[in-house]
């Protein structure tokens, strides 16, 4: 069994256990502020993916020596990732952000910026202010694509098309900047083949890290009622690992694998509820992963993203 996982790579590149603290910078999204829509994507909870983050109502240096703490109580270790998690983290003015992004890369403890935002909220000036911190720290941005198939993505709600997606990969690694993609297993009315669609897709363009998680039904999301209503199925824990396997067989194998699933809250999971005991689906995956001999790229078709892309 072989994957790259984020646990090897942040050993290697921070030549230390490293650790992410989720913290919060106060943006919204323009999927809830009215700009393109008020209620979110289908899949999004009221905290925008940010259910575990700090509160954004105190300082950013206050957030990150919380998270510290808490962090603390479990591990031993000085290395950590600022990571600005909630809703869409360059969906503010410059004046704003700056700051705070500033702020958490001048902390000693911290060695990285990672920034989870949409590819059709950095602006001009925003790509400017990113380039810039990538000169004191590395810096990371997670771009939420779900999938490539933009039929099922006007179904999400997404609210922007894969050109700006890729407009925005382009830029962003050209400007030195790693990009980490989050893809969402088991989206309503996906295939295998349309996942795997999404891997090659990603694999194509070229990307430095990927976030793969299995599709939650969480309380109070326009999906719950859906689900409710019986319009969405969730996927069977064998089923997802099965899914799971060929994707990673696919991927290649200098993509970092930063997630292999995710927990939403308990408090608001609906489905699917054996994902909710995170060590007993862990040591699940990975018996599953030994048995299956699962390899990273056993199965790329796309060995090295088209240079053109970076012209």
């Amino acid at each position: 069994m072989y994957y790259y996982s984020l646990d090897e790579y942040l050993k290697k590149e921070f030549n230390a256990k490293t650790y992410k603290l989720a913290l919060s910078s106060g943006c919204s999204c323009p999927n809830r502020d009215g700009t393109l829509g008020t209620t979110g994507c289908l899949f999004c909870g009221e905290a925008g993916a940010g259910e575990f983050a700090q509160v954004n109502t105190i300082p950013v240096m206050e957030q990150v020596e919380q998270a510290i703490a808490l962090v603390s109580r479990k591990v031993k270790t000085d290395s950590f990732i600022a990571y600005f998690q909630s809703f869409t983290n360059t969906y503010g003015p410059v004046e704003q952000l700056e700051p705070l992004f500033r702020e958490a890369l001048s902390h000693p403890k911290i060695v990285s910026l990672s920034v989870a935002t949409r590819p059709d909220s950095i602006r001009d000036d925003m790509y400017d202010l990113l380039f810039s911190l990538s000169r004191i720290k590395p810096v990371w941005i997670e771009l939420g694509l779900q999938t490539s198939n933009e039929r099922t993505a006007d179904l999400l709600r997404r609210g922007f098309a894969n050109s700006c997606f890729e407009t925005a990969v382009r830029r962003l690694r050209k400007g030195g900047i790693k990009v980490i993609v989050h893809l969402i297993l088991g989206l309503p009315g996906e295939s295998r083949e349309d996942m795997l669609a999404s891997v090659d897709y990603i694999s194509h363009i070229g990307v430095d890290g990927v976030k793969l998680q299995l599709l939650h039904v969480l309380r109070g999301t326009d999906l719950a009622d859906l689900h409710t209503q019986g319009d969405v199925d969730v996927l069977t824990r064998e089923e997802y690992f099965d899914h799971l396997a060929a994707v990673v067989e696919r991927l290649p194998r200098d993509v970092v694998i930063h997630r292999l699933t995710g927990d939403g809250a308990k408090s608001l999971l609906i489905a699917p509820l054996w994902s909710a005991d995170k060590r007993s689906v862990r040591n699940a995956m990975r018996k599953f992963f030994v048995d299956r001999n699962v390899e990273q790229g056993r199965d790329c078709r796309h060995p090295a993203p088209d240079p053109d892309l970076f012209s």
